[in-house]
């Protein structure tokens, strides 16, 4: 159970690393986003390699953090039953979920990726725009590093899950373990 807690722990602090320098990409998204306007708007010009970019990041980051939302558990979810679960029905749902969905979910997006991006590294695909960046083919990369990023994860929720159920979740940091909803409790006691 230690080498289970320890994988966890390992998985959760590459996303955390991944997803906090990742996160620093909205800046610069803004940034190049609000040079773009100003340069079309007051000055009267425009180069496509500005607007591709801020795409093309704003691409990056949301397939590269989607890992470390799912460990800050920010991804959407049904709280019908999650919400008001004890921590047992907590971990047992989201063990099912990871292993019924999710899991499967990111196989067959990095099976049905592989293609599409090795195709594009093979001739080093660049933007369909004339002035357009090069290097789209980076970009697409980028779904395959989302697939095994959220996939990695989600092991990681199902080691956590199984190491709750197993009563074993102490060797866990804190912030890793699951926690009671307060306000729901609150809401049932009164």
């Amino acid at each position: 159970m230690r080498a289970l807690a320890a994988v966890v722990t390992a998985i959760s602090a590459l996303n955390r690393v991944i997803g906090h320098v990742f996160s620093w990409l909205a800046l610069g998204i803004v940034v190049v986003c609000f040079t773009v306007v100003v340069q079309r708007y007051v000055f009267a010009i425009s180069y496509v390699w500005m607007q591709d970019l801020y795409i093309w990041l704003n691409g990056a980051m949301f397939t590269a953090v989607a890992g470390f939302a799912l460990l800050r558990d920010d991804h959407v979810r049904v709280d019908i039953f999650y919400r008001p679960a004890s921590i047992p029905k907590k971990a047992l749902i989201d063990l099912i979920g990871v292993v019924l969905f999710l899991v499967p979910f990111c196989i067959v997006v990095y099976l049905y990726a592989m293609p599409f991006v090795q195709r594009s590294w093979g001739y080093y695909e660049a933007s369909a725009n004339i002035g357009g960046l090069e290097g789209l083919f980076i970009l697409k990369s980028f779904i395959i590093v989302f697939a095994v990023l959220v996939g990695l994860q989600g092991l990681a929720m199902a080691g956590r899950a199984i190491l709750t159920l197993k009563g074993r979740d102490e060797l866990l940091p804190e912030r890793l373990r699951y926690k009671l909803d307060i306000d729901h409790i609150t809401e049932a006691a009164e």
